[in-house]
């Protein structure tokens, strides 16, 4: 499949480390969550996620969707969990994988999660 347009991507997830810290930054993350998730379920479904990038004006194809939530649907439910979401941001992000941000340590992701 070939790209319609180049993106430009930048990563901002290693300067928001280095701002907010560890905690801080975990707790974006988990506040990013709960702004797409199913107040209902806890858990971003396929319909929260296309409400929400419609509310934030993104015109995406439900096919788009559905391959954003099976890229972090590590339990086959068809939706992500707060964890899951969390674990695709850290994949998602090219300065993380490659160990090029700063250190979050186990503890600290593991506390705010769970």
């Amino acid at each position: 499949m070939e790209l319609e347009h180049a993106l430009d991507f930048e990563d901002y997830f290693p300067s928001m480390i280095s701002r907010l810290g560890a905690e801080g930054f975990i707790g974006e993350l988990c506040h990013g969550f709960s702004m797409l998730m199913d107040a209902h379920k806890g858990l971003i479904t396929f319909e929260s996620l296309k409400m929400n990038c419609s509310l934030l004006g993104l015109e995406v194809r439900d096919d788009e969707l559905l391959c954003m939530l099976m890229e972090g649907d590590l339990d086959g439910d068809g939706a992500l969990s707060q964890m899951e979401f969390c674990i695709l941001m850290f994949r998602l992000s090219p300065c993380l994988m490659d160990g090029d941000a700063p250190k979050l340590s186990s503890q600290s992701v593991d506390s705010m999660i769970m």
